[in-house]
């Protein structure tokens, strides 16, 4: 693959990123291919066979299902091969993931065992809690579960209310409360639970369901992903022995946060697999369902349905596939003994705590636009438990909410992005300071771009960059150490962000195809990046003006608003036919054609 250079989390902003930079599923090596491969097999044999049945939450099958996904490996590609994993990289990790992402509740059950699971005591554990239980979590002969929210604390996580009191002996902790919404409650034997010792310091804790005092409260009952358990724990004088206790008293918090970034990335890649489906069921039923005497894959309102599905999938999966390399890129710059730190492996992901964000919104919402046009797509049939549109509908709206709301997320972006900036660590403030004095003598109409392909797309990613730049330095210039509270100007400068990173990731995975394959080669993908960036940038601009005239009012504002005019000058391209073209590709593939 060569030498990427290693950016900072969030200097794609800032920084002119080239396509020798990111990793993209054409750099799969063929370990990763035949991990895809295992993955896609195990999901077409062992789960689609069950999927009606697995609804039904039956834990043996569950718990079967989980031991035959450990025998091929698929639940320790995170783990190192002295405890029992295989400890591949985290490209491998998100191929696993992605062909997970059509496996309906099984989806769920391997998400929370593999990732916020097992994860703490792979990152954050002792040697000793390593060797205990990765082996068996590993092997599926355990099953995790993870243990963070509480009836009165969600998103607030650290203000959980749940207790730990070391015990006279010294021997143990003494947890009293509440868990609430906990995935694989019902079948776990292992959880990753957080209190607060001395009802101060917010703290990790391994606890299994046999030790004294734990229980769990019935199943919850939901909208969708029924073949997943989802209880309460109880905690009523539960002795977890001292040993137990992860990292460190008062650092469960760097456990918690950053364990819930690797969870975002994560549900990024099965949300993209997600999608893949969603494509798949909708093309097949749209060459089959007759109307008028003709396939209603024939009309042109729904080519351009399975069109966009496409082409948002086809951003998705490059952010993916990006960030999974930034992330393999970055642990790879530590040494055996920095691995083993917990404090070293919390500093590593947490440098990529925006991107894990961006990914985690763009993916869900992603997933929610391709189930919504797969149901319609459907028409009546899609509304009807009989196919399997209606459950995808279901399973994809859980996943705005977990691994923290897409609100929060959107607060999280820019709020990281500032706090880094004031610390000196993204010269953020530095460059949006800049664009006023470029924008003085910066004419649209005298740009000369090079003749080819993708140089207008390229061209107008800088701009939305300086576009969402010069609106959140004019914010934070405005509102000072209020901003925090501007929440609406806040989540569409997190829109913009987020859209500049699809837009760039797909427009460097593209140019990167050019280059190794050649134009025609790359065809359907610089139309789809073609027809993405026509359809975002008016979006853009919209939210900027918008959030400025909030920010300021007359002469300033007018000027502001000429300077995102400039910036955002752009004149449409002919997307009608590039969708026809792309939508003729899925129909001729009966899939995801990229």
């Amino acid at each position: 693959m060569g030498e990427r250079k290693i950016f900072s989390g969030g200097e794609f902003l800032i920084s002119d990123v080239t396509p020798a930079d990111i990793f993209t599923p054409e750099d799969f090596t063929d370990e990763h291919k035949m991990i895809y491969q295992t993955a896609k097999d195990f999901v077409e044999k062992e789960i689609m066979p069950n999927i009606d049945k697995l609804e039904e939450k039956d834990p043996d099958l569950v718990l079967r299902l989980l031991a035959k996904a450990g025998e091929l490996g698929l639940l320790g590609t995170d783990v190192p091969e002295e405890y029992g994993g295989l400890g591949l990289d985290k490209v491998s990790t998100t191929v696993v993931g992605e062909a997970m992402g059509v496996a309906g509740s099984f989806t769920v059950v391997y998400g929370a065992h593999t990732g916020i699971g097992t994860l703490p005591i792979v990152f954050f554990g002792s040697e000793d809690q390593k060797k205990r239980y990765l082996p068996k979590l590993a092997s599926g002969e355990w099953c995790a579960a993870y243990c963070l929210t509480e009836p009165g604390a969600g998103t607030d996580a650290l203000n959980a209310k749940t207790k730990a009191v070391l015990s006279e002996d010294g021997k143990y902790y003494i947890l009293n409360g509440e868990k609430m919404f906990i995935t694989n409650a019902g079948w776990a034997t292992v959880f990753t639970l957080y209190a607060k010792v001395d009802g101060e310091h917010f703290t990790g804790f391994i606890v299994e369901k046999d030790f004294p005092g734990f229980s769990t409260g019935a199943e919850i009952d939901k909208m969708g992903v029924h073949g997943s358990s989802t209880r309460p724990v109880i905690l009523e004088d539960a002795k977890v022995p001292v040993e137990n206790l992860m990292f460190e008293i008062g650092k469960g918090h760097k456990i918690a946060f950053n364990i819930l970034n690797i969870g975002r990335w994560k549900l990024g890649a099965m949300t993209t697999g997600g999608c893949k489906g969603c494509i798949e069921g909708a093309v097949k039923y749209a060459k089959g369902r007759i109307q008028f005497k003709v396939p209603i894959s024939s009309f042109g309102m729904i080519k351009t349905k399975l069109a966009d599905m496409a082409i948002r999938t086809y951003m998705s999966e490059s952010m993916m596939y990006r960030l999974a390399g930034m992330f393999d890129d970055k642990l790879g710059t530590l040494d055996a003994e920095a691995k083993k730190s917990g404090a070293e492996n919390a500093k590593a992901i947490e440098e990529y705590a925006p991107e894990c964000s961006i990914t985690k919104v763009y993916g869900s919402e992603c997933l929610e636009y391709c189930v919504d046009e797969y149901v319609q797509i459907l028409g009546g049939y899609g509304y009807c438990a009989e196919y399997p549109a209606e459950r995808y509908y279901r399973d994809s709206r859980i996943n705005r909410i977990w691994e923290g709301t897409n609100e929060i997320n959107r607060m999280l972006i820019p709020g990281t992005l500032m706090r880094r900036a004031l610390q000196g660590r993204l010269n953020l403030l530095q460059a949006a300071q800049a664009i006023p004095q470029e924008l003085m003598s910066y004419s649209p109409l005298a740009v000369q771009l090079p003749d080819e392909p993708l140089a207008l797309q390229e061209h107008m990613v800088k701009m939305s960059k300086k576009i969402a730049l010069m609106v959140a330095g004019l914010a934070a210039q405005k509102f000072g150490a209020d901003l925090v509270k501007e929440q609406e100007v806040l989540a569409k400068v997190a829109d913009m962000i987020i859209e500049i990173f699809a837009m760039e990731s797909g427009l460097l995975r593209t140019k990167k195809i050019i280059e190794s394959r050649g134009e025609d080669k790359a065809k359907f993908q610089i139309a789809a990046v073609e027809t993405y960036v026509d359809q975002t940038i008016p979006t853009i601009e919209m939210w900027a003006k918008q959030a400025l005239a909030y920010v300021e009012q007359g002469d300033t504002l007018r000027t502001q608003l000429a300077g995102v005019k400039k910036l955002a000058r752009y004149t449409p391209i002919d997307t009608v036919s590039r969708l026809r073209a792309i939508a003729d590709r899925v129909i001729e593939l009966e899939s995801y054609p990229f």
